[in-house]
């Protein structure tokens, strides 16, 4: 049943993605962003993790979830180290992601051919 709603919830976030390429005027980029920047505000009115538990993957992969994962690593940076946890905690929460980001990145662009134009 796990596997079903993270399906529903996840299908659910994409397909709110999708409508928003489709019917509005919108870059990617910045439905992307708005889906990085909902995600903190729903996770900073508490509204992020009981969706996060209910449907696990579904909710904490998308965008959104890592908007929610920044939230959550400044607020345990702040209670541990502070006002300086504003700036460390958001990087320190995502680091792993962010390191494995770079690091593909940089993979594809060593073993990809560029187009000639």
């Amino acid at each position: 049943m796990q596997f079903l709603w993270a399906f529903l919830v996840g299908g659910a976030l994409c397909l709110i993605g999708q409508l928003l390429i489709d019917r509005t005027s919108l870059t990617p980029a910045r439905i992307l962003t708005g889906f990085v920047v909902v995600g903190v505000v729903l996770s900073a009115v508490g509204l992020y993790e009981p969706l996060a538990d209910f449907a696990g993957a579904g909710a904490t992969v998308p965008l959104s979830g890592f908007g929610h994962l920044m939230a959550q690593g400044v607020r345990d940076a702040v209670d541990r180290d502070g006002a300086i946890g504003i700036l460390t905690g958001a990087l320190t929460a995502s680091a792993a992601g962010l390191g494995a980001a770079v690091l593909l990145s940089l993979i594809a662009g060593l073993v990809s051919k560029p187009k000639e134009k």
